[in-house]
């Protein structure tokens, strides 16, 4: 059990979706609300753009990695690691996917993209697990906000 398994459970107790929490967790830990951020995620809930769709919980991971090292503003540079970061969580994911599902998309992981709270919660802890690890290894804070 990760120690932010149980803020997943507040979280999707609370009716977020998969990719919802995965940033929702990382606004938390900087101490930041950002409700249009995490509205704007729940169009990648139960697999984009439907449950055929690529898994939330990988989505919400790649946004999150994104959110750090995107492009923000007129005159913000994207970080030159993202298109790494971004590669090596996909690469990652379709390994781990791949080796308990049936693949990537929702519909792969779970019976017709209906959430199952034991799978996609401990999807969404390791997704997130996994991004904050490829964050901090690509010399990012995720304590700290770009803003």
């Amino acid at each position: 059990m990760n120690e932010y398994d149980l803020d997943i459970l507040r979280l999707a107790s609370a009716g977020y979706c998969c990719s919802q929490i995965v940033v929702q967790l990382a606004l938390e830990l900087q101490g930041a609300e950002n409700p249009g951020l995490v509205r704007a995620m729940s169009g990648l809930c139960h697999g984009f753009p439907v449950p055929d769709g690529t898994c939330g919980a990988i989505t919400g991971a790649a946004c999150l990695l994104a959110y750090y090292g995107g492009k923000g503003r007129v005159d913000d540079e994207e970080s030159d690691r993202l298109p790494l970061m971004l590669s090596e969580l996909s690469d990652w994911f379709k390994e781990y996917a791949t080796s308990r599902f049936s693949g990537i998309n929702c519909s792969d992981i779970v019976d017709g993209g209906t959430i199952n709270t034991s799978i996609c919660g401990g999807l969404v802890s390791e997704c997130y697990g996994k991004a904050m690890t490829i964050l901090v290894e690509n010399g990012f804070d995720p304590g700290t906000s770009n803003d």
